[in-house]
């Protein structure tokens, strides 16, 4: 087993370069290309301890972010590329890293439907998992930043993967997605943060990704069971909470944040319904990272399955 970070660094620049690198993601392999420092530094930084796939295995997902032709060299663009194709517009090379990342969600969101999927950070202690559904800028990738500094292990900053009929968590372990704000909180939280490239003036304002396999156990493909579904949500002047909520209601809320429940049709109910029966739901308001880590660390039935 070859780690990316074992590479001489000329191997790993030809190797991106050239588009042969393929990465072992959680179930998935990514063969990633790009031509871009900053996209080079970024993956250097954060993909360091993941497993190069051998040259003959199945490659799930072919993607590049490339500067290509003298025109995008003068405007100073680059374009994701998937399967030689490109799906988006063209986008200034200071996105190129967070472009990538985004890239490689999309990857996932749209072309995988063996698992029910949902838009969520999923985390875990020993063998119990959590799983944290949150719009944008409801704090769930924060507060799954703050969960993986302070001993936490992150399963996914993006998606929770059910195999349907289970309460499994699939684990797709890559880089926490923190914009604007929530970069100096992590920053300021604790000092053993990770951060790759900052991206400017996105759609999503100032990005910057956060190493997420710190743990032990961060490269264990096994799935674990869920415990609980917790929706948290972040709030300067409501006083901070951990309450309870009614299963009918996480059901609705769930639904929502996935990707292909309606896709999935009779199964994506009964997936769905299997995975709400089986976990305690909770809302979690809050605006002190220091007090929502420990709210987590003592949350019921934790201690049971360390």
């Amino acid at each position: 087993m070859e780690l990316l970070k074992q590479l001489a660094p000329d191997t790993f620049s030809q190797r991106l370069r050239s588009g042969e690198l393929p990465l072992r993601i959680g179930p998935y392999i990514y063969n990633l290309q790009s031509n871009l420092a900053p996209v080079a530094e970024g993956i250097g930084t954060l993909y360091g301890d993941f497993e190069i796939a051998e040259p003959d295995e199945f490659v799930d997902y072919k993607v590049a972010l490339v500067c290509n032709g003298v025109l995008q060299r003068l405007r100073g663009q680059a374009e994701f590329l998937f399967d030689n194709s490109n799906p988006f517009d063209t986008i200034p090379v200071d996105q190129a890293y967070a472009f990538l990342e985004w890239g490689m969600n999309w990857c996932v969101s749209l072309h995988t439907n063996e698992f029910l999927k949902l838009h969520a950070a999923t985390v875990s202690r020993g063998s119990f998992a959590v799983i944290m559904p949150g719009v944008p800028g409801a704090g769930k990738s924060t507060l799954c930043a703050a969960l993986g500094l302070s001993g936490w292990r992150i399963l996914s900053d993006e998606h929770a993967m059910i195999p349907p009929g289970s309460t499994d968590v699939v684990p797709v372990c890559r880089p926490v997605s923190l914009k604007n704000e929530s970069i100096q909180v992590i920053r300021s939280f604790s000092s053993n943060a990770i951060l790759g490239p900052l991206s400017k003036e996105t759609h999503k304002g100032i990005v910057a990704h956060m190493k997420a396999d710190t743990h032990p156990d961060s490269h264990d493909a096994r799935s674990l069971p869920a415990q609980a579904m917790i929706f948290p949500r972040y709030s300067r002047d409501e006083p901070q909470r951990l309450s309870r909520r009614r299963r009918s209601d996480s059901f609705v809320l769930a639904a929502y944040h996935s990707f292909n429940y309606s896709l999935l049709c009779e199964t994506g109910f009964e997936a769905m319904k299997t995975l709400i029966e089986s976990v305690d739901c909770y809302d979690l308001v809050y605006h002190d990272l220091d007090w929502a880590v420990k709210t987590m660390d003592a949350l019921p039935g934790l201690q049971d399955r360390q």
